[in-house]
């Protein structure tokens, strides 16, 4: 029996072993008239890059707000509020705007389906929305301080959710360059939204106030950065996807971005107000830079037949051998 999962499977992958000839060529990774096996995306990248980035900011904002609003930093807590408020809505509008009609969102909240991340991710933007708007106005006009306090730590343990729930929306599509990820995808927009927080108090909170912020920014990058490559080592050769294109272009400008954001904060000049507002604006591309960078990798992997052949190939391959291996 084991001889013939042997001879099955170096006869299907190619597969030689030692002293033998290869029998199989090698294959070619070809569809009919060449069309792709997947339907690329048709999400317009504007819409929903942007909606992954604003989304990330709105989220991540809310906790450094919460956060700036315990330690007194008050102006900057506003200020955060206000972005977090911002962003949502435009986030929100990009979403509506892809489906098409308005009517599409709210058809999603007839019904609780937690086993849909886009049924999960409407009630999240319609739980997250409110509290993100109560906690700005209250800040900005003093009234009902501590409904604005539980509308603030509200959204604060609704924003990790926001920032990271599109990167399980992506990983749950047959994408290959996002589904192949999907463990580490989180992470990375995890880290990207802390960026994207972290140039928002750069550049709205005055200097005296921005401490923790200087810090988070470094740890941002660096978590990015280490999320990234985690996530290129699982994808394999999908991660060529990355190396190439419009992906590879705005991945480069994201870490570019990121250095200088983390060089400036880290240097004594970023409590002048203009080198503050640079560093916040050099962070902000940054993390849209990535978001557009994901996007992008993953219509390029679902356009092009060898990303969705070559990973379930490899895969069968592995099976095979682990079944060959048990007694």
């Amino acid at each position: 029996m084991t001889r013939e999962k042997d001879r099955r499977r170096d006869g299907r992958h190619g597969k030689r072993r030692r002293g033998e000839e290869l029998m199989v060529e090698p294959a070619e990774f070809a569809t009919y008239y060449d069309r792709p096996v997947l339907k690329p995306p048709s999400w317009r990248a504007t819409d929903i890059a942007g909606y992954f980035f604003l989304g990330g900011l709105a989220g991540a904002g809310s906790v450094f707000a919460a956060g700036a609003q315990a330690t007194g930093r008050c102006r900057t807590a506003t200020g955060l509020k206000l972005t977090s408020l911002g962003a949502i809505s435009l986030s929100t509008a990009a979403l509506i705007h892809d489906l098409g009609r308005p009517g599409r969102f709210a058809n999603m909240l007839r019904v609780f389906k937690p086993t849909s991340p886009m049924n999960m991710g409407s009630w999240l933007l319609s739980a997250y929305g409110p509290a993100a708007g109560v906690s700005a106005a209250s800040a900005v006009t003093g009234l009902l301080p501590r409904v604005g306090t539980a509308a603030t730590w509200g959204a604060a343990a609704l924003g990790p959710l926001v920032a990271t729930y599109t990167a399980v929306l992506a990983a749950d599509t047959a994408v290959p360059a996002w589904h192949e990820g999907h463990r580490e995808l989180p992470y990375v927009f995890a880290a990207s939204a802390a960026a994207a927080a972290s140039g928002a108090a750069l550049l709205v909170g005055p200097p005296q106030e921005t401490g923790p912020a200087r810090s988070a920014t470094v740890l941002a990058a660096a978590g990015e950065l280490a999320a990234l490559r985690a996530m290129r080592r699982r994808l394999g050769p999908t991660a060529e996807t990355h190396r190439s294109g419009r992906a590879a272009r705005f991945f480069q400008a994201a870490e570019a971005l990121h250095a200088t954001g983390a060089v400036l904060a880290a240097t004594p000049a970023v409590r002048r107000r203009p080198v503050a507002a640079l560093t916040g604006l050099a962070l902000l591309t940054a993390s849209a830079c990535t978001r557009f960078a994901v996007f992008h990798s993953g219509v390029v992997s679902a356009e092009d037949p060898l990303y969705t052949i070559r990973p379930q190939r490899e895969r069968l391959v592995r099976e095979a051998e682990a079944s060959s291996a048990q007694p």
